[in-house]
């Protein structure tokens, strides 16, 4: 049996988001930039259209991650994995940094005596080195670090924007649905138990291409 096999990079890229948004348009959907190319970008990572209904963004959130990113500020994710899959050049060309503190000895010790987890502990150790301030908080395993993330914004600290995409069954639900209640900063979600490093890695990728008026196809 023989395929019809696309090779370049670009051209998967463009045929890939050409049929999300046919299939967006089937379903009903009519998304309007910016916030359309944060949920084409998780659909292409996810190959899940569910996440054209349960994606919830913020009024302000993609301005604020954008403008924030052109600054040059922290981004703090609760795992490696996401911090891997960012595009660190995009980053540290706009001066910024990524940061994940879950490895940390002395994060695992004060995770370890106060009965949390560590990807919590590493958040609230990054808003203490203040990194979280003007930053961008990125959750996307934990729900005891979104929970953190929450409870530092009610403690005075002031991210640009939490995305908070965890996965999973415990928690998860309660905690995307605590973010959403958030008013002081801006914030986007998954709503439901869908998401996961794939999720929270696409809505970086694409918040640094807006940054840059690159185009959300552009293959890193």
């Amino acid at each position: 049996m023989s395929y019809d096999e696309i090779k370049n990079p670009g051209a998967i890229a463009n045929d890939s988001f050409s049929l999300i948004r046919q299939e967006l348009t089937i379903a009903g959907y009519n998304f309007t930039s910016p916030n359309a190319d944060i949920i084409e970008r998780i659909i292409h990572s996810t190959a899940d259209f569910d996440f054209a209904e349960t994606t919830e963004i913020s009024p302000t959130a993609v301005a604020a991650g954008t403008e924030a990113l052109n600054k040059g500020c922290s981004i703090v994710c609760d795992v490696n994995m996401i911090r891997a899959g960012i595009s660190e050049p995009r980053v540290t060309n706009l001066g910024g940094a990524i940061h994940c503190f879950v490895a940390e000895p002395a994060v695992r010790q004060r995770a370890e005596a106060a009965g949390s987890t560590r990807s919590a502990m590493g958040i609230r150790w990054a808003a203490e080195q203040g990194l979280l301030e003007g930053g961008i908080a990125v959750v996307g395993n934990a729900p005891t670090a979104l929970f953190e993330a929450i409870r530092l914004v009610g403690e005075g600290v002031r991210p640009a924007l939490i995305i908070g995409v965890p996965v999973g069954f415990i928690n998860t639900v309660e905690s995307k649905e605590a973010l959403t209640t958030v008013t002081t900063v801006p914030w986007i979600t998954t709503l439901g138990r869908k998401g996961g490093t794939p999720v929270a890695v696409a809505i970086v990728n694409a918040l640094l291409r807006l940054a840059v008026d690159a185009p959300v196809t552009e293959v890193d």
